[in-house]
């Protein structure tokens, strides 16, 4: 059976896949991540596809073999500094490289990761964290929620402030 991929534009049969070795280790480890993370990760895969030609699996497999340490970590290592890197941040990561591609911001192929880990070295949480025995904390530029507000407050009565 012959199989495209959506995103990589690359064909081969289902057989020749699980055959190949660098092809069943790419599968692998897609099939090791989930949902929404792995559906973008196979769309970051297409910015390393050259113009002209397909990527080959063992390519894949070796990108793919780059970031999934880091991707089940949960952190990554840039300019000596190690951030947090929950799913959500290697989602909007991918979704913020994709449309840099797109604005003509972002060439492509991609020869490396770098791009996609200074992304995700600046990722801030869009939701407001109550920091145990400490203040309501809000991404700057926005404005707490009455909601979390209210958490806020009960949080200081409950310490007795």
């Amino acid at each position: 059976m012959r199989t495209r991929c959506p995103s990589c534009g690359a064909t081969l049969s289902l057989d020749a896949l699980v055959a190949h070795d660098g092809a069943r280790e790419a599968m692998a480890a897609v099939f090791k991540l989930s949902g929404a993370l792995g559906a973008a990760v196979v769309r970051y895969l297409a910015l390393f596809r050259p113009e002209t030609r397909e990527l080959t699996m063992d390519r894949v497999g070796r990108l793919l073999g780059d970031i999934l340490p880091d991707i089940q970590a949960q952190r990554i290592s840039r300019d000596g500094q190690v951030f947090d890197a929950p799913a959500d941040a290697w989602i909007w990561a991918i979704e913020q490289s994709l449309a840099a591609r797109d604005a003509g911001r972002l060439k492509t192929p991609l020869k490396g990761h770098g791009w996609l880990y200074e992304v995700i070295s600046s990722y801030r949480p869009q939701t407001a964290h109550v920091v145990a025995d400490g203040p309501l904390r809000v991404p700057s530029g926005k404005q707490a929620s009455r909601t979390l507000t209210g958490i806020a407050a009960l949080e200081d009565f409950k310490r007795g402030g």
